[in-house]
């Protein structure tokens, strides 16, 4: 494993946002879900593909908030323009658990929020 300065850490804008929208993205490579992000404020709402079919329904996503890099450049999923990258943890079939806010009422993170 390669070691990282906390300035290098840093560099990593990691940021909460609640999916406002989703829709199957069954043509592309692996299926996947298209999603919209609302992180508020200055970032606004932002595009991702994200490979979790496995584990997620698009219309339960909707309302979910998830922690996503925000300063990627942008990447073409085929027909699609990826803006963020969603992030998760394999399980042990290899399949995508989202990474998010843990969902306590009293702990509700708020747009744009960034990871510390």
């Amino acid at each position: 494993m390669a070691e990282i300065s906390f300035d290098d850490f840093m560099k990593v804008d990691v940021r909460t946002g609640k999916v406002i929208r989703a829709e199957p993205y069954p043509e592309a490579k692996k299926p996947a879900i298209k999603l919209w992000i609302d992180f508020g404020g200055e970032l606004g709402v932002k595009k991702s593909s994200a490979q979790i079919t496995a584990h997620y329904d698009a219309d339960a996503l909707v309302g979910q908030q998830v922690l996503a890099v925000v300063n990627f450049p942008p990447r073409q999923i085929g027909k699609f323009m990826s803006e963020v990258l969603v992030l998760g943890l394999p399980d042990e079939d290899g399949e995508i658990v989202l990474a998010g806010p843990d969902g306590k009422v009293d702990a509700n993170v708020p747009l744009g929020g960034r990871l510390h």
